[in-house]
């Protein structure tokens, strides 16, 4: 089995609780309990504005998960009848995640932790070369699962939303992180955008359309990449190319730098400004460039030149060196001593001193 933390050997699956997700997001940027109050799960004109605000980056969170390994399996549990869960198809569908239909059996509860706890243990012993297993939940009902898994090799990673996440959950992981601190670990990453209603529904082609990558557009993959790569890698800054080659193409598959016009990877990153390189025999390794110290106040400060500094006061031997000998200084003697008293001289009432 593929130890913890080698890219290119450990295989991840992925269980991702939509509704948990999506809930707890909602509730954490709009106040506790306001999904129900505002019965957002159905994604009315009144609550349009709201949903969106609080929409899900379910790439960002694939993207956090393939810096394990390569994901061969990703799966996400919810009623897709629902509105708000049905706006999210483009995304779902364009990474490629089984979704899985769950009707609720009551009002109260949809089953979604029952259902995956029992597709987690059946693929551990159908595949058992996952290495790594990601749940996308924060409810410690969880808990059971995640200590099977442990107990059967496996490393398990949790990614919750802050303040909607158990702490014995946590405590019982592997590894946790918020869903916020993902977002905002990704260099790179663009936040996502709402579907923008179209008077006329999109066909089956237009919906599967992906944008063309360009140099630009690969760049900001590359830099995405490295700063995935980083945070799993602790001693080191530097990267092996190997590394982030391989971290890209879990990205995006469709990479490849000669379609852009580069003969190698190499040729490719020496383009970017953003990486520096290290070269150390036949190995090759980079990083991302430190950003330029300068603060971040108005730009026109920055552009001003500098302001001298004050001017030092000359010392005593500069300035007598060089000062203007136009006359010649005037000798002037010492000042006399003042005399020595003089010795009193003596008096009748001193009979003791001599005359």
């Amino acid at each position: 089995m593929a130890e913890r933390g080698e890219p290119t050997e450990a295989r991840v699956a992925v269980y991702i609780d939509f509704d948990n997700v999506v809930i707890s997001r909602y509730d954490q940027m709009h106040g506790r309990d306001t999904w129900r109050k505002d019965e957002a799960r159905r994604n009315d004109d009144k609550v349009a504005a709201k949903v969106d605000i609080a929409r899900v980056d379910m790439g960002a969170i694939l993207d956090y998960a393939s810096s394990f390994g390569t994901v061969a399996l990703s799966r996400a549990y919810a009623d897709w009848s629902v509105p708000t869960n049905a706006s999210y198809k483009s995304q779902l569908v364009n990474r490629a995640i089984d979704l899985v239909q769950l009707f609720p059996a009551s009002s109260t509860k949809n089953g979604a932790d029952i259902r995956l706890a029992v597709d987690v243990i059946d693929d551990m012993f159908r595949l058992p070369d996952i290495t790594h297993v990601v749940i996308v939940a924060g409810d410690s009902d969880y808990i059971p699962l995640v200590q099977r898994c442990k107990r059967l090799g496996r490393v398990v990673v949790g990614i919750g939303v802050q303040g909607s996440t158990s702490q014995a959950l946590v405590a019982a992981l592997d590894e946790f992180e918020t869903y916020d601190a993902i977002l905002g670990d990704q260099p790179g990453l663009e936040p996502v955008a709402a579907p923008a209603k179209a008077s006329k529904p999109a066909t089956g082609d237009e919906q599967a359309a992906t944008p063309e990558l360009t140099p630009a557009t690969a760049t900001r993959l590359l830099v995405r990449a490295i700063g995935l790569a980083r945070a799993k890698q602790d001693d080191d800054e530097w990267l092996n190319a190997s590394t982030v080659k391989s971290q890209i193409k879990r990205l995006d598959p469709s990479f490849n730098e000669k379609s852009l016009g580069f003969r190698s990877f190499m040729d490719f990153v020496r383009a970017a400004e953003q990486v520096e390189i290290r070269e150390s025999g036949q190995q090759r390794f980079m990083r991302l460039r430190e950003e330029s110290a300068t603060p971040t106040g108005s730009v026109a400060a920055a552009t001003q030149p500098a302001a001298e500094p004050p001017a030092k006061r000359p010392s005593r031997r500069a300035t007598s060196a060089a000062a203007p000998q136009a006359e010649a200084p005037v000798e002037t003697k010492p000042a006399a001593r003042a005399p020595r008293r003089a010795k009193s001289a003596p008096t009748a009432t001193d009979p003791f001193r001599e005359p």
